[in-house]
């Protein structure tokens, strides 16, 4: 008794067909196998995803999707294959230079407008592909914003970003690294809001291959415990923040009690937040009333 097998991806004809197809070439190396065939496909046809279902499962298969899930077969994220990724109802475009943005990220946005509804100032330290920065100045119309990171190639992709989403003209992108002796002079704080996803990955931390092959290992690591870049940033936010002002970090979930410590030691009071599958994710950071520190 023989199995029905759908088709190899040599021999579908039709886009439904690829499509099924390509799920089963992806399904032992993804957990999103479907969805992302449904993507680079779209991407393929040039096409919107609703598109392609409502009017382009019977069309011919567009030459380049094999190459494509070739590349995702390969662990290359999606988004990189397609140069883009959405964050926060934005359109990023993304490159191997800096980190993919993540939808569990977008709780600093959220947390940042329920703290600083009326920030004037911001600050995203490791600003990556602009993804904090830009979010945040996009629901704060009346603010302006400063993006820094040490990468010349990721402020690189962070300026297009800017200009894109139309913010260029709020947003500055500097090149900085906060190792580095006098790195603050010429950010033009205070600050009423800092936002920053430093990086937090354990050096021999196990990682997916999509991740530790691909996304930019000086944006992933940070010591064998995770925690080099808090213990160097998190006691020099003071001197950057105005009086009231709200610092905002992203954390491993598990890093929730160690980076709380050097918050308090730097002389912050700190609140948790948890992301999308209730994990800890962001410390919101705060200087008691009376022990706020000097401006930079």
């Amino acid at each position: 008794m023989s199995i029905a097998r759908g088709p190899d991806l040599a021999d579908a004809r039709t886009v439904a067909e690829a499509l099924r197809a390509a799920t089963e070439v992806l399904g032992p190396r993804t957990d999103s196998a479907r969805f992302d065939a449904e993507v680079l496909m779209a991407h393929a046809l040039g096409a919107s995803r609703s598109e392609l279902f409502l009017k382009r499962m019977g069309d011919p298969v567009p030459a380049a999707f094999a190459a494509l899930i070739a590349r995702r077969a390969a662990h290359e994220p999606v988004a990189y294959i397609t140069g883009h990724q959405n964050f926060f109802g934005l359109d990023f475009a993304v490159t191997p230079d800096v980190l993919i943005p993540r939808h569990d990220s977008e709780v600093l946005i959220e947390a940042a407008l329920a703290a600083c509804a009326d920030a004037r100032r911001v600050l995203d330290c490791g600003t990556g592909s602009g993804a904090l920065l830009l979010a945040a100045l996009d629901h704060l119309p009346r603010a302006s914003g400063v993006g820094i990171d040490r990468s010349p190639a990721a402020l690189a992709v962070a300026r297009g970003n800017a200009m894109r989403l139309g913010l260029d003209s709020r947003a500055v992108l500097l090149t900085a690294d906060w190792d580095t002796p006098g790195w603050t002079q010429g950010l033009g704080g205070p600050f009423d809001l800092i936002l920053a996803n430093p990086p937090y990955v354990e050096e021999a931390a196990e990682l997916e291959s999509s991740v530790r092959d691909h996304e930019p290992a000086g944006a992933l690591f940070a010591g064998p415990e995770g925690l080099d870049a808090y213990r160097v940033l998190i006691p020099q936010l003071p001197a950057l923040l105005a009086p009231g002002g709200t610092a905002i970090l992203e954390i491993g979930h598990l890093q929730a009690k160690a980076v709380e410590e050097i918050a308090r030691a730097a002389g912050f009071a700190a609140c948790l937040h948890h992301d999308l599958a209730d994990r800890p994710r962001a410390l919101e950071l705060k200087i008691p009333l009376g022990k706020a520190g000097t401006s930079a």
